[in-house]
Parts: C-alpha cells; structure tokens; sequence
C-alpha cells in the first residue's frame, strides 16, 4: 500500500511536467495531462489505482502488495 500523499505528488509532478512539455515543446503532451486526470477521476470511484500497482510491485519508497494476491499490506 502506498500513502496517498505519494500518489498525489506523483500526480501533481506528472501534471506540471506534462503542462510545461505542451507549452514549451508540442500540445500533444496535454493528451498524457488529461490521462493523469482520467486516471485520478476513475480511481476515486473504483480504488484501482494504476500507479500504486506500479510502486508496489517495484515495492518503491514503502509502497508494499503481498505478492500472491495483490492485497494491501498493512
């Protein structure tokens, strides 16, 4: 399980970045800014949250799932 704070710092950090890519280099990368905020919104009515899979798989800064069942660990 990863603490909320880290996804919300991930996100925010994915928003900036990808908001200066479209201003500075292509619009293109505001597709990726609307993917994060998809994501977000989806993962506030489903709990399934792509990113906290990724870290808890890598098990990157505490983010923990118990390897058979992809359950949260406390």
């Amino acid at each position: 399980m990863c603490d909320d704070r880290l996804i919300r710092r991930f996100a925010g950090v994915f928003v900036l970045a990808t908001l200066a890519l479209g201003w500075w280099v292509h619009p293109a990368w505001f597709l990726f800014t609307a993917f994060v905020g998809a994501n977000l919104l989806q993962s506030s009515f489903s709990r399934f949250c792509p990113l906290e899979r990724i870290l808890g798989a890598f098990g990157v800064l505490g983010c923990s799932r118990h390897p058979a069942t992809g359950e949260r660990q406390a």
